[in-house]
Formats: C-alpha cells, sequence, structure tokens
C-alpha cells in the first residue's frame, strides 16, 4: 500500500539521454509532482521495475542504446510496470511515428520543443486517468477475494451439513459402515471415467462430477423415516417390510425437497442428490422401484449411484451374507443382474474395476477405518 506522501505527490519517471532535457522536464514538474530521472533507457527500465515505482513516465523516443519505443515494449511486457501510463516526448513528429508508439502501448505523444502548460495538463489528466484505474483494480481485487471467501464459505457450510446429516443416517443403520465414503468415490471415479466416452459428450462435464461426488452421500437419507423394526431388523425382509423400505427413495427426496423450499432457492448439489436419492434403485430395463423409470429416462446420477451401491452391497458383511470378494461381486453384477445397471456405465466400472477396488479397500469396513483418500 502507499504512504501518505505518495498518494499526495504521484511519482513521475523521466528518461532522457540529454542532460538539458532532464532539467528542464523536471525543475517543471518538481513543484507538483515527485521527479525522478533517468538518462538511458535501460536506468529507466530499473528504476520503474524497483521499489517504489513511478505513477508516470515520460520517455524520449530517439536515445543511443535502447529507443524509446524498445523501453515501452519491455515495460509493457512486464507484469511490474505494464500498467504504468508511458507519455513520449520526442521531436519525431510524424504521424506513422505517433502511430506507432501509441501502438506500443504509449498514452499520449508531446512534441519536442516541449509546451510546459502541455505537458503539465497531459501529466495531471494521465494520472487521475491512472488513479481511476487503480481504485477500479483494487475494488475488483478485493471483490473477487471477497467472492472466492465466500464461495469457499459456502461450500464449507454445504459440506458440513451433509457430514452431519450423513452421520445421522448412519447411527440409524449399524451396517452402513463406510458404504457412504465408497459409494461416494465410486460415483467419482465412474462418473469421471465416462466424462471422454462418445455417449455422454455433452451430458457429462467435469462440474458435474463435482456435484454428483458432493451429492452422493446422500443417497440413502431416506431411510431416517423407516421405523426401526425394519431398518435394524437382523434378518431378511418379509415381503410387506419390503414395500415399506421401498418408501425410503420418496422419502429422502421429500426430505431434499424440504430443505430447498426453506432455502427459497434450487441448488444445483441438491438438485443432483433429489435424483440419486429417489431414482438409485429404479433399474435399466424398469423393474426398479419406486416408479419402474427404464434406459436414459432414469437421471444419470441415479444410474451411477445404482451401480455403487449394488456393488458395495455385495462386498459388504451383512446379518444374512458374508461379504463377496471383488470378482466375485464383478461376475455377480455382470451375470445376475443383467439389465440392471446402463450397460456402458456398467462396461466403464469393468473398465476401471482396480480403481474401484482400490477404493473398496481403503475404506474397507475395519475398526481402522480407512488410512488415506485414494482420490
Amino acid at each position: 500500500m502507499r504512504s501518505n506522501e505518495r498518494l499526495i505527490r504521484p511519482t513521475v519517471l523521466v528518461v532522457d539521454d540529454t542532460p538539458d532535457n532532464l532539467v528542464l522536464i523536471s525543475g517543471l514538474l518538481k513543484p507538483y509532482y515527485r521527479v525522478k530521472v533517468a538518462g538511458s533507457g535501460p536506468h529507466g527500465l530499473r528504476i520503474a521495475a524497483g521499489d517504489g515505482p513511478p505513477d508516470l513516465i515520460l520517455l524520449d523516443v530517439m536515445m543511443p542504446e535502447m529507443d524509446g519505443y524498445e523501453v515501452c515494449r519491455l515495460l509493457k511486457a512486464d507484469v511490474r510496470t505494464a500498467q504504468i501510463p508511458v507519455i513520449f516526448l520526442t521531436a519525431k513528429t510524424e504521424q506513422e511515428a505517433e502511430r506507432y508508439g501509441l501502438e506500443l502501448g504509449a498514452v499520449d505523444y508531446i512534441a519536442k520543443p516541449v509546451s510546459p502548460p502541455i505537458v503539465l495538463a497531459r501529466v495531471k489528466n494521465h494520472l487521475a486517468l491512472k488513479a481511476a484505474a487503480d481504485f477500479l483494480r483494487d475494488q475488483n481485487a478485493f471483490l473477487e477475494t471477497e467472492i472466492r471467501r465466500r464461495i469457499a464459505e459456502v461450500l464449507a457450510i454445504q459440506d458440513a451439513t451433509i457430514h452431519v446429516v450423513t452421520a445421522l443416517a448412519e447411527t440409524r443403520d449399524p451396517e452402513t459402515g463406510n458404504h457412504i465414503r465408497r459409494t461416494q468415490f465410486y460415483v467419482k471415479a465412474l462418473a469421471e471415467a465416462l466424462l471422454g466416452h462418445p455417449r455422454f459428450v455433452g451430458r457429462l462435464s467435469e462440474a458435474d462430477v463435482a456435484i454428483f461426488c458432493k451429492s452422493a452421500p446422500l443417497h440413502d437419507i431416506g431411510k431416517v423415516g423407516i421405523p426401526d423394526r425394519i431398518l435394524l431388523k437382523g434378518g431378511r425382509l418379509t415381503a410387506d417390510e419390503f414395500e415399506i423400505m421401498k418408501n425410503h427413495p420418496a422419502l429422502g427426496r421429500e426430505a431434499i425437497e424440504r430443505a430447498e423450499r426453506q432455502l427459497g432457492m434450487r441448488v444445483g448439489f441438491l438438485d443432483a442428490a433429489k435424483q440419486i436419492a429417489y431414482g438409485h434403485h429404479e433399474k435399466w430395463d424398469g423393474s426398479g422401484y419406486p416408479n419402474g423409470l427404464s434406459g436414459d429416462a432414469i437421471p444419470i446420477p441415479a444410474r451411477l449411484m445404482a451401480i455403487a451401491d449394488v456393488y458395495d452391497a455385495l462386498i459388504s458383511r451383512r446379518v444374512y451374507k458374508p461379504p463377496m470378494p471383488h470378482e466375485s461381486a464383478l461376475a455377480t453384477m455382470r451375470d445376475c443382474h443383467v439389465g440392471h445397471f446402463d450397460p456402458d456405465m456398467l462396461a466403464e466400472f469393468f473398465r476401471i474395476e482396480a480403481q474401484i477396488r482400490e477404493i473398496a479397500e481403503c475404506y474397507a469396513d475395519t475398526d481402522r477405518g480407512p488410512a488415506t483418500n485414494p482420490l
């Protein structure tokens, strides 16, 4: 940040190889500004890029070693000096010379011999323009920083809310374990694998992947509305009990919709969460629930979760079955669940099966819990 002195008295750098011109111009400016002088282009570049850079540069064109045009080009190419306005002072009054100087980035062109009132007026005007530009840049930088901070804060609140809600769901289901985390990362890995798939071009983006990953933990949130006698039953459900269990997709969607109504707005990750919660038990051939949707009528995030959910159920221990090995789970999905899944998604799932196995092992249900995040 500038000192009070610099705010009150802007600094002007005068670059000219003629000592008499330096004395003349600096004498003209000193009553109003802090003045620095340089007798050559390289010297002017060093001053401009050093501590306490000038607010404006008056630059001679015809100088030995390095002319003013080259000095201006180097100033504009350096991020430290690119925003400093440059006014050419020169005896070259040809229109082509003036055009070339302005194309290099100069803001003005004053012919020699100089007229003191014109020099003072031009310097004053361009310093005022620079001050306004600096103010806008500072404001924009502040606003960008504030926006990034607010976005990070909102995302943190979203993540914390999801964590709290899913933690509540986990307390209701003692068999959940790390199921929520595993399925979240299966969904992410599979969605990323599909980004380059011809069928999903234009239908799936990196932003979608991030939203699906954030939303996936809410897929079974509706189970909080299932009675304990069914949710916590130590064995297979009866047909009537299963009918009650099949209500959890609708209960999950309704809970998320209530949250949206309280917010008074639509939120992208909640839209995906509703699709996942309501549709992850639908099947490609239409034999699923709650609506018997089929094919592409099933939302993409729900199709992703369907694969992740079934695979994880197969490899996980339940009171009514032991866990399956990874290879057996894949074989079961291939042979015994024909028609349940989007075939292209399932093919990609098999293609990245090594990555899926890594996630499963990393987040295995042990007393120690996961050691690292594989993604």
